[in-house]
């Protein structure tokens, strides 16, 4: 359930949903962490709901108490985004479409990662950034995103070398992102996914190439400039302390 912050609910109606899915280096979460520091987008809710496991951390953004799922709109009504950085459990899917039907969203957008070691030998060419669109979203953007040149997700063979063998959708180290989208294909909403292949790490410069990727589509920010992603406070903290210069 959705529990606005203010008295009046605000209405959904229209935006753009981005929808961090929580997959391999947690590339989206800090892709999301860039958008919402970068365009100063105000809190305006939180999910209320058994399937996020209660948290409560200090804001990244500012200093007061956090919620388990929250959701963040612009100033000027360009998009959602609804952050989760707590562990989903069972009926998060279902009851995320719940909320997304309700919300009469214009379109989804989820953004997520992928182990680039279990690549097939046709994804190694080529840029590690793709994307899935779901039917009415093909309608609705496919050819913009052709002019733009994106690659789509390839569909593989579930065994190197089978070639008899169907094709299908894999996404390794996505979590609830096949899901996602398959279940978007199923209630016919306007989703899209865009997710970089890449490894556990540091991956700072993989929620950088990623939300690049999105802005050449979704033009959040002016690509003209220099500095265009604001970096949260939050993320001095990503790695702790540094070492100690007693030691050398």
């Amino acid at each position: 359930m959705f529990i606005p912050v203010e008295a009046t609910p605000p209405s959904f109606k229209g935006f753009t949903l981005i929808l961090p899915a929580i997959a391999v280096g947690n590339v989206a979460q800090l892709a999301v962490d860039l958008i919402v520091s970068t365009l100063s987008m105000k809190r305006v809710g939180y999910m209320h709901t058994d399937c996020l496991v209660p948290m409560v951390g200090p804001n990244p953004y500012a200093t007061s108490a956090e919620d388990a799922g929250e959701i963040h709109t612009t100033a000027e009504g360009i998009c959602h985004n609804f952050f989760y950085r707590s562990r989903s459990v069972l009926n998060m899917q279902k009851k995320s479409w719940q909320f997304v039907l309700t919300s009469e969203f214009s379109r989804t957008v989820v953004l997520s990662s992928s182990h680039a070691y279990q690549r097939d030998d046709q994804q190694l060419k080529g840029t590690p950034l793709r994307y899935l669109v779901t039917p009415a979203m093909r309608t609705a953007s496919g050819p913009a995103l052709t002019e733009l040149g994106w690659m789509e997700m390839e569909r593989l063979s579930p065994f190197p070398g089978l070639v008899e063998a169907v094709p299908r959708l894999s996404i390794p180290g996505g979590g609830v992102t096949k899901g996602l989208f398959t279940d978007g294909c199923q209630e016919e909403l306007c989703l899209a996914v865009v997710l970089v292949f890449c490894s556990e790490g540091d991956n700072v410069p993989d929620a950088f190439t990623l939300v690049n990727h999105l802005n050449e589509w979704l033009l959040l920010v002016d690509n003209d400039v220099t500095q265009k992603w604001k970096v949260p406070g939050s993320w001095r903290l990503l790695f702790g302390s540094s070492h100690p210069p007693s030691i050398f």
